[in-house]
């Protein structure tokens, strides 16, 4: 057999997947990708900010855009004070910590941002985590463990799915917000069980509220203890901007508050707050916890110095819910199908019927200088595309109203609305 015959007869690299290829699975996403870009539209998630210019505007492709896809809620990433606070850090401390908080990572402003958080929420204990994605996956799988129970929403955020997969107890699902189908779940399980009660004061999709008035007093009930995620809450719901259950006249009665700083406190961490005597201890035992590299001193330095500022920021939160409120009237007004009745939260989800008119919608927005994020499944329950807005306390009003503007336009460019 010749060279050239046993290279004709070679299967060929580039047109057969080698057997037991692990990238295989993704195929199909590489397709729809593939697919969406040769139509001619942008990727939705791959955009990159080439200069941030405000908490409320960007450089996106060499054009100034309005940003309305940020959680950059409170607009605490430009305060000068916040900033002032990061440099300083960064010149006593340097760039990192290079190490866990167990060893050699705990530095002054990492004891300082636990403080602020115990100010901030009133509470006894205060521990950070690198993001709030590890502070509820590390909370969740260490709070439970086997033999015990979560019991969780089914549209509970990743980071809460990923904690109980993470861990050893059994996980029951309720369906989303209904206080009646909580007690019945919790009815069926053993009454000497250990159990935890995961809820969220704001679902980040479609930026509706949870009855978590209605669901702590269930869970106790029932001697289920409580972790509630605030989120996308924290800064401007509740007299102190503590949270939804805070709003809902919980302080005290919620077992474990969970939070992030990527959102109304500008940069980037997680934490959970609590009041239970042993809650210390969670530093001993949870992995997420120990065996992860430290917060930059930098960045801890920023977060507590937005959480102090954040405790008097009652104008702020004055004109976010202003923002919020016009927005969702005009928005509805427009004939837009929103994700909530009555403007809930600083979220706005804009619901479209299919991929391709939420993709065409996103774009158009995008070319008249507005950005807005574009969300699908599984980030989203089956069939649901949306835009999800998020706005800012730095929003001005005659931003609002040309965000109306850009979607009034965008809306009849593709069909959305009527013309």
């Amino acid at each position: 057999m010749t060279d050239s015959l046993q290279t004709a007869d070679a299967p060929q690299p580039e047109t057969r997947a080698l057997a037991g290829d692990l990238m295989s699975k993704f195929d199909g996403l590489i397709a729809e990708r593939k697919a969406l870009l040769d139509s001619g539209v942008r990727d939705p998630f791959a955009i990159v900010m080439e200069q941030v210019l405000s908490p409320t505007e960007a450089v996106i492709r060499g054009k100034k855009t309005i940003l309305l896809g940020t959680y950059n809620y409170m607009g605490m990433t430009f305060d000068p004070d916040v900033i002032a606070a990061g440099k300083e850090a960064l010149d006593r401390f340097g760039s990192g910590t290079n190490g866990s908080r167990m060893l050699n990572g705990t530095f002054h402003d990492h004891v300082e941002v636990e403080q602020a958080l115990r100010e901030f929420y009133g509470t006894s204990g205060a521990i950070v985590f690198s993001t709030g994605y590890m502070a509820n996956l590390g909370m969740i799988s260490t709070l439970a463990g086997k033999g015990d129970y979560i019991i969780l929403d089914a549209d509970s955020h990743a980071s809460i799915y990923d904690g109980c997969k993470q861990g050893y107890a059994e996980v029951v699902r309720f369906r989303h917000n209904s206080v009646e189908d909580l007690d019945k779940r919790l009815s069926r399980l053993p009454p000497e069980a250990g159990k935890l009660v995961v809820l969220e004061g704001v679902y980040s999709m479609l930026g509706d509220v949870a009855p978590l008035k209605e669901m702590v007093a269930v869970a106790k009930k029932h001697g289920a203890m409580t972790l509630s995620d605030e989120a996308h809450s924290m800064g401007f719901f509740g007299p102190h901007g503590r949270g939804v259950y805070e709003e809902q006249g919980l302080d005290g009665q919620v077992d474990f508050i969970v939070g992030t700083f990527s959102k109304s406190v500008g940069t980037v961490g997680g934490f959970c707050v609590s009041n239970h005597p042993k809650f210390e201890a969670i530093r001993l035992a949870c992995r997420a916890y120990i065996f992860t590299a430290s917060l930059p001193p930098s960045v801890v330095a920023t977060a507590a110095t937005s959480i102090r500022k954040l405790m008097h920021a009652h104008n702020k939160r004055q004109h976010l819910w202003e923002n919020a409120r016009t927005l969702h009237g005009n928005l509805k007004a427009l004939g837009f199908k929103l994700g909530t009745d009555t403007p809930q939260s600083a979220i706005i989800a804009v619901i479209l019927p299919t991929q391709e008119e939420a993709v065409g919608m996103w774009q158009a927005l995008l070319e008249h200088g507005l950005y807005v994020n574009m969300a699908r499944p599984p980030a989203t329950p089956a069939g649901m595309y949306l835009l999800r807005c998020s706005l800012c306390a730095e929003h001005t009003a005659e931003q609002v109203a040309e965000i109306t503007q850009m979607f009034a336009a965008a809306g009849r460019a593709v069909g959305a609305i009527p013309q």
